[in-house]
């Protein structure tokens, strides 16, 4: 089965979460349909659900006998256990050949070249694609088609299709998140349930109430966005060169998918055989009645910002049709001397003998924290690409005055985390067309910016947010140009001894601040400026200036940058200095304090504090000296084995 429009061919994809509702699903109006195995993939977390390997041999025969296709999710990020299993896995799908693999590790695309297979691949969503770059690199390692980012509108993604030739693939309904792609930490560091590994909690969907300014504001549900829902807009997917449908829904049952492929099938097939008389709401009553959260067109026409916002049904947090709920509002964990000492054992087993000294790397977010942190003897420094407001970007005069007295310190320009193609313009005009810039080196956070500037001759060190989980991702990058890559931040403890005992990269991790644990393109400030408060309280631990969300478990600040873009951040401070030592003798290449959220002076204690210790200075108490500045302090994911 193929639909085409003006000679291109369109596609309608469906997800299938068992094998039975496979088999109603794939006998439905769709062209293709998307499923799990028995491992790898983002939807591990429901008893039941994913098929078997014998069950993946008759679905996709039984596809392919109806003449349609069907893609196997492996979408999930390895960590050094799973590439034994990934092997064998996709072994087995060679063999079995299904029309592509959809991913998000990069050592799925490791694999494939190492085991010579012959197996097409999709980025997955997860990738997070979002300029013209990423779509050229993606390519270049192999990638046939992507899934877009799900922040992107419809033009943006007509531009980039157009200048790229990539095959591109939009979710067109469904269940959405307001965080972007693989940016959310929230569940890894409270549960110890990675959202990028597919067992994500839902803190999104929890009840919150938003405090700022020394009021509080009736949010309800400020990070629950409602389901996506394209189906009078498939005249604008088509004209933006979409050529893939993606309906979400593989924990869905079969009734419901059914109903939902058949009713976009049908509109597809009306507008194809009489578009100018095509009814764009037939069917519409249909859908909105058997709606599982109010719809929504997302980002597809820019912005929707509060009306995305869903405040009924499960928007509340209830887990599909079954009533239960993901979770309910958790305290982060607190910091204890039990923990640290098993996690001082379990590192000691890691040593590597003649290991050196790690550096100490610092992230700012104004001048004057750059300025501490040079004179506090940072090896790193790193000036964010994301600025928190009200402070103001970096500008080229401040990157001229640092060179003047930053000594030995190298000092990098850190890029934003999402780079559109304005962002391109402006920081090609920056790094490739004018004078060449006093600074050591670039902080990088996606493929594109690593395709686009590693040729500039500046070094490049790999952010957090590129999620490297396994060695062979590390290996990947490296080849890419990156001189030292940070280690995912969502690494539990057994995850993080296996990742650094395997890797040969030089690797940086995160052990003191508040880094961001959603990463949002959602405008939460929106809520304080539209809305009438409800009561009156100050912040606890932040400014009033400072909005937090705010449950019964604690009160977690978000910061607004200067794209508009927030950044929800730990309630407490992320703190390994109990076990700086014996992380230290890990062989990992550089250590960094997230210190944007501190005040100067405080960030000039903290790196004192760290520098003493990585200098051997003696353990004179538990945290030596440490003030916290934030509700206290917590492991995050290393909490968890």
């Amino acid at each position: 089965m193929a639909r085409f429009f003006n000679g291109k061919e369109i596609e309608l994809l469906a997800p299938a979460g068992t094998f039975d509702i496979f088999q109603e699903v794939v006998a439905a109006g769709c062209d293709a349909v998307y499923l799990g195995g028995p491992v790898l993939n983002m939807r591990m977390m429901r008893k039941g659900y994913n098929l078997s390997r014998e069950e993946l041999v008759e679905a996709l025969n039984k596809a392919h006998e109806l003449g349609k296709k069907m893609y196997v999710t492996v979408n999930n990020l390895f960590s050094e256990e799973d590439i034994g299993e990934a092997r064998d896995y996709l072994g087995f799908l060679d063999e079995v050949q299904p029309d592509a693999l959809i991913v998000q590790d990069l050592a799925v695309l490791s694999l494939i070249r190492e085991m010579g297979l012959q197996l097409p691949v999709h980025a997955s969503v997860m990738m997070n694609v979002h300029n013209l770059e990423m779509i050229r690199a993606l390519g270049e390692l192999g990638v046939t088609r992507v899934v877009t980012s799900r922040e992107m509108d419809l033009q943006t993604a007509a531009l980039l299709q157009r200048q790229s030739g990539m095959e591109l693939e939009y979710f067109v309904h469904g269940d959405m998140c307001s965080v972007h792609g693989a940016n959310c930490y929230f569940s890894s560091h409270v549960f110890g349930q990675s959202s990028n590994r597919g067992r994500c909690m839902k803190p999104c969907r929890w009840d919150y109430r938003i405090k700022r300014d020394g009021h509080i504001y009736p949010a309800e549900y400020p990070l629950a966005v409602k389901d996506m829902y394209m189906y009078e807009h498939l005249p604008e997917l088509i004209e933006s060169g979409i050529c893939s449908f993606k309906i979400e829904g593989r924990m869905r049952d079969k009734e419901f998918m059914t109903m939902l492929v058949n009713s976009y099938g049908d509109a597809l097939d009306r507008y194809i055989d009489d578009p100018i008389g095509f009814d764009r709401t037939r069917d519409a009553k249909l859908l909105y009645t058997n709606r599982k959260r109010d719809f929504s067109t997302a980002y597809a026409f820019g912005r929707p910002g509060l009306s995305n916002i869903n405040r009924r049904y499960e928007g509340t947090g209830k887990f599909y049709s079954t009533g239960k709920v993901f979770s309910t509002p958790t305290p982060e964990r607190e910091l204890s001397e039990e923990r640290v000492d098993q996690l001082k054992r379990r590192l000691a087993e890691l040593k590597r003998p003649g290991a050196g000294r790690p550096e100490l790397s610092v992230r700012v977010n104004n001048m004057a924290q750059a300025r501490v942190a040079i004179e506090e003897g940072a090896e790193h420094v790193y000036l964010s690409g994301d600025v928190y407001e009200p402070d103001k970007p970096f500008s080229k005069s401040d990157l001229f005055a640092l060179a003047e007295v930053k000594g030995s310190t190298k000092v990098y320009l850190g890029l934003p985390r999402m780079m559109t193609e304005l962002h391109f313009d402006q920081y090609d005009q920056l790094l490739l067309r004018g004078e060449r810039l006093p600074i050591d080196g670039l902080l990088v956070t996606n493929l594109g910016a690593i395709r686009r500037y590693a040729p500039a001759g500046y070094p490049l060190v790999g952010d957090a947010n590129l999620n490297v989980y396994n060695h062979l991702a590390a290996d990947t990058y490296a080849g890419m140009g990156l001189a030292r890559i940070s280690m995912s931040p969502e690494m539990t403890l057994e995850h993080f001894a296996e990742f650094t005992a395997g890797c040969d990269q030089p690797l940086e991790a995160v052990v003191h601040g508040t880094p961001p644990l959603m990463y949002m393109e959602h405008d939460l400030y929106e809520n304080t400026e539209v809305m009438e408060p409800i009561g009156e309280e100050d912040n606890y631990y932040v400014g009033n200036e400072v909005l937090v969300l705010k449950t019964d478990k604690g009160e977690n600040p978000v910061y607004r940058d200067q794209h508009g873009r927030c950044h929800l951040v730990f309630a407490k401070e992320l703190c390994c200095l109990p076990f700086i030592g014996q992380l230290a003798e890990t062989g990992i290449a550089c250590l960094r304090i997230e210190g944007a959220t501190y005040p100067a002076e405080a960030l000039r204690d903290i790196i004192r504090v760290y520098r003493k210790r990585l200098n051997g200075g003696a353990e004179t108490g538990w945290l030596e000296g440490l003030k916290p500045v934030f509700a206290g302090y917590t492991l995050g994911s290393l909490q968890f084995n």
